[in-house]
């Protein structure tokens, strides 16, 4: 249990001390700084410690924002401060030193600047309409507990349960009502990991009624679509309503949207495929074309998040857009954020069929790559931004260079070819995509031109990338791997092939988004043994060109190698993306994600 000290007595009629244990703490009282010292001395060190003014007067739900919140060390408000087992060390040397003359007059406000001189990020959080303060009379006493009043705080805990910035999809026909599913949850006791999971099985189900291929089948899915959608939707608002974030929510959060998106469009595939329509290859492209459009999200962001100077023309005219209401809702809507695009599927699924789902999904998802991609290339060609040594290294990870790629880096030194990395990127791509397009599938030649490309993408991640462009390395190597493996699989004699691929972008994809959400978590990328042992982008590619090559007249054999490729993959990422997760190691934050 966490431990509250009161600083001095408890205030007449206050309602503190039961408010306090109503958040999950032991209330202890101190005379002054030096028993409070005594007190937080005999807490064990791993326990996380309160400190609040016996004069507080505020709202439960802000005492709630600033002392339960787990993704903070430390946090502090008006008359209340907390730190957790890795900020206690901080606090006892500030509450050693608090003996200076009016310190007592302020001894949480004290603390807390303590501790942001001592190196402790001390987070504020934002109370809006929520009151917190510490009435140093009555008559300013009394008017804290009226503006208490005059404030709903359950009102605005629900409101704040829902996402900041959230597609129109969501915000109106979803988040209305799924925050008192996410408050009932809450006061049931279940946790947002309980209800992620309830969201997946349901989506998993959806994906089951897809494959069985009949009308009936297909309206299921749909409505069950929409029910795991809510269900996912409500897993982040009762994260936020009850700040029960943690380590595993994140993991669970920030991988099963993919797994259940993808687990559908395999049922959809199913489906088609009972009919007698094979929509595998439409499937894979539309599993291909999302993951590259998340994978130039994630890098543009990670390359500019901390850059300096970093301002353009086309930023500033993005800034003045969202001022105007209409285009604010207009541009979240036509990159087919995850809610819209999840509509657009459960509604096309129970009317239409498989193949039209797909083509719907592949022409939105395209439009809206193209428009976020060309909106955030005129950015990075107008603004005078200076990258950092993070985002270049954020950059280096998100590209998954493999041991041949490391080899031709050490090779050609930090001078490189002398050109740009996204331009080498871009040649190695052209290249290898425009032979495999063009060339019959066992080809020789095409495991030339893989070849050539792992030289090149060795040679673009050889300096650093911190080129204005160099952003676009890692969903080039994206695009070039997962369209390799699509389009020889497609080409194919092997009726399975297409499956037996899908299966294998699948499990590369999730090992792309662990590193994502590794390094949004400020964890770093996974370990070099993993990317090793997976091969990198190059070495995966180059393998498919060869299985193709070496296997092409060998009936269903190279379905059987892209099927063990898959399996082997899947198994070594997982494993070792378990382990992360579930350790203390890993992030305590529910993850955003994609807009909903």
């Amino acid at each position: 249990m966490s431990t509250a000290i009161l600083t001095g007595p408890p205030a007449p009629g206050s309602s503190l001390d039961g408010d306090l244990r109503s958040l999950g703490f032991d209330v202890r009282a101190a005379s002054g700084p030096d028993e409070a010292g005594a007190l937080l001395a005999a807490v064990p060190a791993g326990e996380r410690v309160a400190l609040v003014d016996p004069r507080f007067v505020g709202h439960l739900h802000a005492l709630r924002l600033t002392l339960t919140d787990p993704r903070f060390p430390a946090a502090a408000a008006p008359g209340a401060l907390t730190a957790q087992g890795e900020a206690r060390p901080a606090l006892t040397r500030a509450l050693t030193a608090a003996g200076t003359p009016g310190a007592a007059d302020d001894l949480t406000g004290t603390l807390a600047d303590a501790l942001d001189a001592d190196g402790v990020a001390v987070h504020r959080p934002q109370l809006g309409t929520l009151v917190a303060t510490v009435p140093t009379d009555a008559e300013t006493r009394h008017a804290a507990r009226a503006a208490v009043d005059a404030v709903d705080d359950e009102a605005v805990r629900l409101r704040s349960a829902v996402k900041a910035h959230d597609g129109f999809f969501t915000t109106f026909f979803i988040s209305p009502y799924s925050r008192y599913i996410a408050r009932w949850c809450a006061r049931r006791g279940l946790t947002p990991n309980q209800v992620t999971t309830a969201s997946l099985l349901t989506a998993l189900i959806a994906a089951g009624f897809a494959a069985t291929g009949t009308r009936g089948g297909y309206v299921a899915a749909g409505v069950l679509l929409l029910v795991s959608f809510v269900l996912d939707c409500t897993d982040g608002q009762l994260a936020r309503y009850a700040l029960k974030y943690s380590t595993m929510g994140a993991w669970l959060d920030a991988t099963f949207d993919r797994a259940k998106e993808y687990a559908f469009y395999a049922g959809l595939a199913l489906g088609a495929a009972r009919d007698g329509d094979d929509v595998w290859a439409l499937a894979l492209g539309a599993m291909v074309l999302m993951t590259c459009r998340h994978v130039v999200d994630f890098s543009f962001n990670e390359a500019n998040h901390d850059a300096t100077a970093n301002t353009s023309p086309t930023a500033a005219l993005s800034g003045r857009l969202d001022s105007l209401g209409w285009t604010v809702w207009a541009r979240r809507m036509i990159i087919l954020p995850i809610g819209e695009r999840w509509a657009m599927i459960a509604v096309l699924t129970a009317f239409t069929t498989p193949r039209i789902v797909f083509w719907a999904l592949i022409v939105g998802c395209a439009f809206g790559a193209c428009y976020t991609t060309a909106g955030r290339v005129l950015r990075s060609l107008t603004r005078k931004a200076r990258r950092t040594d993070r985002a270049a290294q954020a950059l280096a990870d998100l590209a998954d260079s493999g041991p041949l790629a490391g080899i031709v880096a050490r090779v050609l030194g930090r001078g490189g070819l002398r050109a740009p990395g996204v331009v080498l990127a871009a040649v190695a791509t052209g290249a290898l995509l425009a032979t495999v397009l063009a060339r019959p599938f066992g080809d020789r030649q095409i495991v030339i031109i893989a070849v050539f490309y792992v030289v090149l993408a060795g040679a673009a991640v050889a300096r650093p990338l911190k080129g204005a462009l160099d952003w676009l390395v890692p969903p080039l190597f994206r695009a070039a791997e997962y369209t390799t493996v699509l389009v020889l699989a497609a080409r194919s004699d092997s009726p399975h092939a297409l499956p037996a691929a899908f299966g294998l972008v699948a499990a590369v994809a999730y090992h792309h988004y662990d590193t994502v959400y590794r390094i949004r978590g400020g964890t770093g990328a996974p370990p070099a043994w993993l990317v090793r042992v997976t091969g990198g982008h190059e070495g995966r590619t180059l393998l498919v060109t060869v299985l193709a090559a070496t296997l092409a007249d060998r009936g269903d054999d190279f379905t059987l190698a892209l099927t063990a490729l898959a399996v082997a993959v899947a198994l070594v990422v997982l494993v070792e993306s378990v382990r992360f997760w579930v350790s203390s190691g890993a992030p305590a934050v529910h993850d955003e994600g994609e807009t909903a």
